[in-house]
């Protein structure tokens, strides 16, 4: 069955955001057969992270797992850039960077704000993933998250 990623989003209040323009020398998004691996994406919204800062600093965990959504949702206007979001056979895997203060070890919360969301849209069977969820000492711009996605395309 294939999901109208817009229409979901809608359902959900949410909006598919324009991708980001990178900040270095990258793309976005480089598909390779039926895979497509985005780059890292912030929770940059209309070129501005709405929290900036470490997670249980300056940023409560509430605050960075929405915007770990945001990245997420960043993700998918990254893949937009090569193939169609309604393709999408199923999400293989979600790697999250936490940045948070020393000792906070609550990253896997954080990251299930991505998770969650593509489980919201593709279903358990096609949205669940494999992940990683680290904790890091920086992240540009002083995000408190940043996450990187690889979908599978249907054939």
């Amino acid at each position: 069955m294939t999901v109208d990623v817009k229409a979901k989003l809608s359902e959900l209040g949410l909006e598919l955001p324009v991708a980001s323009i990178p900040l270095a020398a990258y793309i976005p998004a480089v598909r390779t057969g039926n895979l497509v691996f985005t780059a890292g994406q912030l929770p940059l919204v209309d070129g501005a992270i709405p929290f900036v800062g470490k997670v249980d600093g300056g940023v409560t965990p509430d605050q960075a797992k929405e915007m770990a959504q945001i990245c997420g949702l960043n993700a998918i206007a990254a893949l937009a850039l090569v193939a169609d979001p309604n393709n999408i056979e199923r999400v293989v895997q979600v790697r999250g960077f936490v940045n948070g203060v020393t000792g906070f070890v609550g990253h896997p919360g954080v990251v299930n704000g991505v998770s969650e969301l593509f489980i919201k849209i593709w279903g358990e069977e096609k949205g669940k993933h494999a992940r990683t969820a680290i904790g890091v000492a920086e992240l540009p711009l002083n995000a408190p998250v940043e996450v990187e996605v690889i979908f599978e395309l249907k054939a």
